[in-house]
């Protein structure tokens, strides 16, 4: 048999309820051969031993950590350790289709692209709803010589059927990291992902890293896969939901890209600072909500639950900050691909 060229590295986004449904997807749709590492942070016990059972049967790798991840310290887990031409990251919330990681390697094959993202859509039913089409991702001067992070996702909200048809491969600036493949030996240039970056925004950092060491991304509309977000979330996603999408982790990471890439604190981050803390309404507070209103809104419980939600999230990330440092175990910047292997648990 040919050796796989490419491997994928499963991480986890924001909840762990849909890891069954979205490996599944991968070995029922996925022709073309891959490795596969499966980056576990911390997965509650039922997903622990589901992925162990999958693993002895499959043949994949798993490294488990007995803390919860941020996303690009579980993507570098995982790229420390590939050995092939090219590397998938996919979130543990995607469902992919047929031919999608065919379509991926081709693309990259015949263009010479650094990056390739896929047509990306959003929520059940699957593949139905575009979330993304490729887009924008650079930094522009004003006049007085501010420099402005420009940031634009292309065709969001169309419905697949009607805009697949006009979608061609083109060269692009922008690609997410629910699902893209990337040419590995990029990190010899721009290294390990930045884990600075804790939660926010991480794709444009990446792609702009890209860019400046002289990569190219494309958008590669064969290729279609769709992350399904919560609500509903089990109970037991609901610590790793709040820590994802905390406010200090969202406060450092729109800091960290601001000071790196020496962007003005213009309108683009204020209104990020306004809405902190939205996905957790939208996904915690407004249900729970509801389903102790049966079913009403309730503005006063709602508030009070917005009250104690920042409390207690403050509580977990402080914690979090205090216990990583003892825990967390340093990477090997890349040099070879093959060379850098961290000590961590694996299947």
């Amino acid at each position: 048999m040919t050796e796989p060229v490419v491997t994928l590295v499963i991480v986890p986004r924001e909840r762990f309820s849909c890891t069954q449904d979205s490996l599944e997807s991968i070995y029922e749709h996925t022709d073309f051969p891959f490795k596969l590492i499966y980056v576990d942070g911390n997965s509650p016990a039922k997903v622990r031993r589901y992925l162990e059972t999958q693993a002895q049967q499959k043949n994949f790798k798993i490294i488990r950590t007995d803390y919860y991840l941020s996303p690009n310290h579980a993507r570098n887990i995982g790229l420390s350790q590939v050995d092939t031409k090219y590397l998938v990251f996919i979130d543990n919330d995607v469902v992919v289709s047929p031919g999608w990681l065919q379509a991926l390697v081709t693309c990259a094959e015949e263009t010479g692209a650094t990056v390739v993202g896929p047509l990306m859509c959003e929520k059940k039913p699957l593949h139905q709803r575009v979330h993304f089409a490729g887009g924008e991702c650079r930094i522009v001067t004003d006049i007085k010589g501010r420099r402005h992070l420009r940031e634009k996702m292309y065709k969001q909200g169309h419905t697949v059927a009607e805009l697949r048809p006009q979608l061609q491969r083109t060269q692009t600036e922008l690609a997410e990291f629910h699902c893209v493949l990337v040419r590995t030996e990029i990190f010899k240039q721009i290294g390990l992902l930045d884990e600075a970056m804790l939660n926010t925004k991480e794709h444009l950092d990446f792609c702009m890293s890209v860019a400046q060491a002289g990569g190219t991304v494309y958008f590669e509309p064969d290729s279609l896969v769709t992350y399904v977000p919560g609500p509903p979330l089990e109970w037991t996603d609901i610590h790793f939901y709040m820590l994802r999408w905390s406010n200090a982790w969202t406060l450092a990471s729109l800091n960290h890209i601001r000071e790196k890439w020496n962007l003005a604190e213009d309108g683009y981050f204020k209104t990020k600072y306004k809405k902190l803390g939205w996905r957790r309404r939208g996904t915690i507070i407004k249900p729970l909500t509801r389903s102790l209103s049966f079913g009403f809104e309730n503005k006063p419980l709602k508030k009070t639950l917005a009250f104690l939600d920042k409390i207690l999230n403050r509580y977990l990330t402080e914690r979090y900050a205090r216990l990583l440092p003892q825990r967390k175990l340093q990477l090997t910047p890349i040099q070879n691909p093959k060379s850098a292997t961290p000590e961590l648990s694996k299947v």
